[in-house]
């Protein structure tokens, strides 16, 4: 399948890699078939996926996997709004966040209180609110600067 981008031109893609959200996306309820995109910087792999619209070439949203910025995220939400989704397993389940790069690249924020739920093996999804009091924008900014300089880059 063919995939028209606004940010990565014509990709193409496996069928196996279409992600479903019977219910879309906070604010794009209307679309509802996605795939992850993995941003490549300059040949170097990063944190950043783009979980990028099959249906509309203009609606990516950048994510990232909350382990990545903080390692003690464990939204609390209910039940029967994953069981859509299939049986979720720690080899099955992926958690990412909507990933926030104002002009003010030192504002740069994840979105804890929505987060992106993905069973690996059904390929559905979907975004829920967690119960738990996550913030909506939580600067990381400060936090990717320095697992850089633990790198040393």
């Amino acid at each position: 399948m063919l995939v028209k981008t606004r940010y990565f031109g014509e990709v193409e893609l496996d069928d196996n890699k279409i992600l479903t959200f019977d219910r879309g996306l906070i604010g794009f309820e209307n679309l509802h078939r996605f795939t992850l995109i993995y941003n490549n910087e300059n040949g170097k792999d990063t944190a950043i996926e783009w979980l990028q619209s099959v249906e509309d070439p203009a609606m990516a949203l950048p994510v990232i996997m909350p382990s990545s910025v903080i390692t003690d995220y464990n939204p609390e939400v209910e039940d029967e709004l994953l069981a859509p989704l299939g049986e979720l397993g720690p080899d099955t389940v992926c958690v990412f966040v909507t990933l926030t790069v104002p002009s003010d690249i030192t504002k740069m924020s994840i979105n804890l209180k929505a987060p992106i739920i993905i069973n690996s093996e059904t390929r559905k999804g979907c975004q829920v609110i967690a119960e738990s009091d996550h913030p909506v924008k939580f600067n990381i900014y400060d936090v990717i600067q320095k697992k850089k300089e633990e790198k040393g880059e």
